[in-house]
């Protein structure tokens, strides 16, 4: 098996740990692969989040859901000044934002296996459809955007629930 290349600052990561860098680091390097993020073990997410997620993550996913990196910022609950710095000095994210930005990317995988399984993928964007998603008012959250809610635990869950209500049919 050949050796992964991680650029996540990250000395010698365990064995355990090499599926979920290698997913965020292709991510951190534009190469968009939110249906793998999304289908990561929960032990590999919780590894990945424990090494540190490269800030480089944050204007991968502002580019590809075609949102200001402000914007971004705003939803996952990061200073603009603190994303700025460690981007800039292409640093890791602490261990509370390394949690918050793999569950953004891992919202618009989510969002394109519901796509994929509904036969209707030809054209779709799911990162910039998640992006419209996320800023508009949505009525099963009482008028409040999805977007307000993706800087927590919770209030990602919810958002998550949202998104598997409508491939139900369900009301979201």
């Amino acid at each position: 098996m050949p050796a992964i290349t991680v650029p996540l600052h990250v000395s010698r990561p365990s064995a355990r740990w090499r599926p979920a860098l290698a997913g965020l680091s292709k991510l951190a390097a534009g190469q968009a692969r939110y249906v793998a993020v999304y289908d990561f073990s929960r032990i590999d997410r919780i590894d990945g989040v424990k090494a540190g997620v490269s800030a480089r993550l944050l204007t991968t996913l502002a580019t590809d859901m075609q949102v200001s990196r402000e914007r971004l910022f705003a939803w996952l609950g990061i200073a603009r000044a603190t994303a700025n710095r460690r981007i800039a000095a292409d640093e890791t994210l602490s261990q509370d934002e390394s949690e918050r930005v793999p569950g953004l990317a891992r919202l618009v995988g989510q969002v394109q296996k519901v796509v994929t399984e509904s036969g209707r993928l030809e054209g779709f964007d799911a990162a910039r459809w998640t992006s419209e998603w996320l800023g508009q008012a949505n009525a099963a959250l009482g008028g409040h955007a999805p977007g307000d809610y993706m800087d927590t635990a919770d209030g990602r869950a919810l958002v998550s629930g949202l998104v598997a209500q409508m491939q139900t049919g369900a009301y979201a």
